[in-house]
């Protein structure tokens, strides 16, 4: 396995029992959707292995699809939706659907409302995506998380290192293009200088309302967003 010199950490006993419970979590989520043939995967520390309790489930859909078959799958189920939102967090971005299936937030499931661009699909993968075979397998991947640290999954736990210099060769791990590693590098330093960044749209849905009902309306009075819907008709 190709490696950038780093920190070596080994996992406890309480730590593996963390991430099979979080994986287990994400087994059920993706095997709701899989059921009515809806292809679903999870990303972030979950994918790696590098969990801590504060680690949330994103387990997300790639492809354009009706926000109604993604909620029956849910709902058929037994799951209950806490909270439903749409938010947009540039102008370049898709508008994606995210359903909270906990109080918390901790469990939610996002699918994009328009196409997302290849940058978007590479954000994903930026941090580590698996599906419900590597979940099965119980296999891990290499990502990169929040703290710009390379994420290199071991028998024992995980080797970290920094990829700040070393973009190219992180990209190379991941699977990515150096152009997406840069922008989450950017966006991530200026994130942990000034706070969190701004936010194009984020919009609360109502229970009785679509996701594809209230985009259309934000559309409408939201010239940014309505010209990125449009870049993809």
């Amino acid at each position: 396995m190709t490696n950038l010199l780093g920190r070596e950490i080994n996992y406890n006993s309480s730590r593996w029992r963390l991430i099979n419970h979080l994986r287990y979590e994400a087994k059920r989520i993706i095997k709701a959707l899989k059921t009515h043939q809806i292809r679903a995967e999870v990303h972030g520390s979950i994918s790696r292995g590098d969990v801590n309790k504060n680690s949330d489930i994103d387990v997300f859909v790639s492809y354009l699809i009706s926000s109604h078959k993604v909620e029956l799958a849910l709902q058929l189920a037994g799951y209950k939706f806490y909270s439903r939102k749409i938010a947009q967090a540039t102008p370049r971005h898709a508008p994606k659907a995210h359903i909270f299936l906990d109080p918390e937030k901790k469990r939610s499931i996002t699918f994009p409302l328009i196409h997302f661009s290849r940058l978007e699909m590479e954000f994903y993968y930026f941090g580590g995506v698996v599906g419900l075979t590597e979940l099965e397998r119980d296999t891990r991947v290499p990502g990169i998380n929040k703290q710009l640290l390379l994420i290199q999954p071991t028998p024992k736990g995980h080797i970290e290192s920094t990829i700040i210099g070393k973009e190219a060769e992180a990209a190379k791990i991941v699977g990515v293009s150096i152009e997406v590693v840069k922008e989450r590098v950017r966006v991530l330093t200026r994130r942990k200088e000034t706070g969190r960044t701004g936010i194009l749209v984020s919009k609360e849905i109502n229970p009785n309302q679509s996701f594809e009902e209230v985009l259309k309306r934000i559309a409408e009075t939201n010239p940014i967003v309505r010209r990125r819907i449009n870049e993809t008709n």
